[in-house]
């Protein structure tokens, strides 16, 4: 079948999904929006069909409450459009590291009946492109009986894992569908622009980094450059490492894996960053279980992997991915690039947040709240950085470290910390 006579309307591609089928849907800003709407005009004549994706952007009118019994999401990673429908009984999430989502798809774990993908216009020998979200997708096509693609006229095309021949997917939909935007450079606190500048101290000229999206990234990012000959390997990346590949900060001069090359997985940023990233072959888009896998990071010099953290407790555990038992991301790639920076020849470990939350509730505790997710066991973190410096814990037994994060907490919050150490552990011994 030619390329001509694959093509339908989304209403027409989404009618071959049945109830009790599960459908992987593309995450990031290549979320498949005109087929998931599409889907969700069906929700009346469907039941129990299952939704599987790592995060996803945009509304996400499968969510309805109303349609709780057409829709359930068991999801990998739980993004903002679903967090009210994974608490409230209409999902559930799996945890699991980001480097073995494509082995629940490969080893029939999570077997997918249908796949929605988002992909840029064919080249002239037939081939597609994953363009910003590579990341599980590549398994999940694999694994699927039936593969939807959006033919997507503002998808880039992008080197790596992505390449898909027309001839593996089933349906083609034709669509100019704008990529989600997101911007926060413009978002940076003193607060956050303060943790930037710790943890731009640790970060040595010739270090290969891996930050995620969000404002302490890109303060990071935004405090690196005077620095020299930086390498990129991260599971994902924004507008603040296009910012340093242009002012040749970021070179990947002295990476010993895929040198000269920055190598993610996906990519969410502005419409500067997706034109900047099509053909480009400074960048390479690899799958997850590859660019996550600890030994393939470690084989870097001097990993800085920055992470963040929802709370940490006064021995080092950190809670990343929940708030009690309220889910509210996922365990993602955090642990993947801990271990590959601890095992790295000079890396650092480092796990980056405000000393409280925006309503000014205190984020280093003497617990975590009942039902936490521990993310990073205390044995994995080295650095945690808040806007009061830097605490240094690899090596330290409980109390040294409980007094470590006392001293980086806000000043308001360390007379109850002290107080909760001197209950756990006695006079300070050490």
């Amino acid at each position: 079948m030619n390329y001509r006579e694959k093509i339908k309307t989304a209403k027409e591609a989404v009618n071959m999904v049945k109830s009790g089928d599960t459908v992987f849907l593309q995450g990031s800003a290549a979320t498949p929006v005109t087929l998931i709407n599409a889907l969700g005009d069906r929700a009346d004549e469907l039941r129990k069909v299952g939704i599987v994706s790592i995060s996803t952007l945009g509304d996400m009118c499968l969510s309805k409450p109303e349609y709780e019994e057409s829709f359930y999401f068991n999801s990998v990673f739980v993004s903002q459009n679903i967090r009210k429908a994974v608490n409230g009984g209409m999902g559930n999430y799996i945890p699991v590291f980001l480097s073995e989502i494509p082995g629940l798809f490969k080893n029939q774990i999570l077997p997918v009946d249908v796949a929605f993908i988002n992909v840029s216009p064919p080249d002239k020998h037939g081939f597609c492109s994953l363009g910003v979200s590579v990341d599980v997708t590549v398994a999940a096509i694999k694994a699927a009986k039936h593969v939807i693609a959006q033919v997507n006229t503002c998808m880039p095309r992008t080197h790596g894992d992505g390449l898909l021949h027309v001839d593996e997917i089933n349906t083609l939909v034709e669509v100019h569908d704008e990529l989600p935007v997101v911007d926060y450079r413009k978002l940076i606190t003193p607060v956050e622009e303060q943790i930037g500048k710790h943890c731009a101290s640790l970060i040595e000229d010739g270090s290969t980094l891996q930050l995620g999206i969000g404002t302490i990234p890109d303060a990071v990012l935004s405090q690196l450059k005077g620095h020299k000959d930086l390498g990129v390997h991260t599971e994902m990346f924004s507008d603040g490492v296009i910012d340093l590949v242009r002012s040749g900060v970021v070179t990947n001069k002295y990476k010993k894996k895929h040198r000269r090359k920055v190598i993610t997985s996906f990519a969410i940023g502005t419409k500067d960053l997706y034109d900047f990233i099509d053909d480009n072959t400074q960048f390479a888009f690899l799958e997850s279980d590859y660019v996550n896998r600890a030994y393939i990071i470690s084989r870097n010099p001097k990993v800085a992997a920055v992470n963040s953290a929802i709370e940490i407790d006064i021995t080092g555990q950190v809670c990343s991915d929940s708030m009690g038992t309220y889910q509210y991301s996922g365990v993602g790639g955090q642990m993947d690039f801990i271990r590959g920076a601890a095992m790295s020849q000079g890396g650092k470990p480092i796990i980056a947040m405000a000393s409280r939350t925006k309503k000014g509730t205190p984020k280093i505790v003497p617990f975590l709240q009942q039902g936490a997710g521990v993310v990073t066991t205390r044995a994995h973190v080295h650095y945690v950085v808040t806007e009061y410096g830097i605490a240094y814990l690899y090596g330290r037994n409980l109390e040294q470290r409980a007094y470590a994060l006392m001293e980086i907490a806000h000043p308001d919050d360390r007379e109850e910390l002290e107080k909760e150490i001197r209950r756990r552990f006695g006079s300070k011994t050490i």
